[in-house]
């Protein structure tokens, strides 16, 4: 992919900052929109981003979620926010609609954005996806105990708003990060200790504001509600090794949806650090067979 990704800084309707990167080399096409999981940032689509054909067809935007890499956020979180977030950048660049990819919490974005915004979604590629009615029940106690687990999240999300929290938060290149861990653990075989390592949050916590950690752990299984309305093309890329999820029910779950799909990766719950390749064929077949294929067969 030879076009240049442009950096864009826009500042929202509230203040706040949003850093997103934009491949676009003429006038406008269809838009894919890249979203990153919890405690990460956009760096961790650099390797998709070189190695995809999508930028033959699509233009293409990665961003930082608020709170997440150069989109410097320390207040409250919520789905919600994320998904105007995006909305208002949308309306920057001047796209009525985009395909919403997103692992993990960015699935749980990009399902809340198809329920907020239907009309600003054509389709949507769920990485992964943690539905709460899946979910193993040694993690489902976070979410149980928000009565008390919000109040502090709410409190330490207000003294960092006064300036009470730490002065630097290094970023990390996630790209680097997944490159490093194919090399020294997936290629000699251990995926388990592959995924302890991602799965703990001491080494997170080195590079992301505690804060917006804990949130994120109660916005990642938080329940989207209705999901079973959305009425656009879905694809589903689920792990086959149970990390976080019961596969099956996950399947069950996505079966149900009107346009669901469903492929399978041999991955713990990070495919895009684990089946790079794979995942990435998986998202440029189904985008083509959804939406250029179909264009292209309409004579349009």
């Amino acid at each position: 992919m030879t076009t240049k990704e442009l950096k864009q800084v826009l500042m929202l309707s509230d203040g706040t900052s949003v850093t997103y990167r934009l491949t676009r080399p003429g006038s406008h096409r269809r838009l894919v929109i890249l979203i990153h999981g919890a405690a990460s940032n956009m760096s961790r689509w650099s390797e998709f981003i070189e190695h995809t054909t999508l930028g033959q067809d699509w233009d293409i935007l990665r961003l930082d979620l608020r709170g997440h890499g150069e989109s410097t956020w320390r207040g409250l979180l919520d789905l919600s926010t994320w998904s105007r977030d995006i909305c208002e950048i949308l309306d920057r660049e001047r796209y009525q609609d985009a395909v919403i990819i997103g692992h993990s919490l960015g699935a749980q974005v990009a399902m809340d954005m198809g329920m907020r915004y239907p009309s600003r979604v054509a389709g949507l590629v769920l990485i992964d996806p943690v539905f709460y009615d899946a979910l193993y029940p040694r993690y489902k106690w976070f979410y149980r105990s928000r009565w008390i687990t919000r109040p502090l999240i709410w409190l330490g999300a207000a003294l960092n708003r006064l300036g009470i929290h730490r002065r630097h938060v290094r970023n990390r290149d996630l790209r680097l990060l997944d490159e490093s861990t194919r090399k020294k653990l997936l290629a000699v075989g251990k995926g388990e200790e592959m995924a302890k390592f991602y799965g703990s949050p001491w080494p997170d916590l080195k590079h992301f504001p505690a804060i917006n950690y804990f949130q994120e752990l109660y916005l990642s299984i938080k329940p989207v509600a209705n999901t079973g309305r959305l009425r656009i093309p879905l694809l589903a890329i689920l792990s086959t090794t149970p990390t976080y999820t019961r596969t099956g029910i996950t399947a069950e779950i996505v079966s149900g949806l009107a346009r669901g799909e469903i492929a399978h990766v041999d991955a713990y719950h990070w495919p895009l650090t684990e089946k790079p390749e794979q995942t990435r064929l998986l998202i440029e077949q189904w985008c083509s067979n959804t939406f250029i294929s179909s264009h292209r067969r309409n004579g349009s």
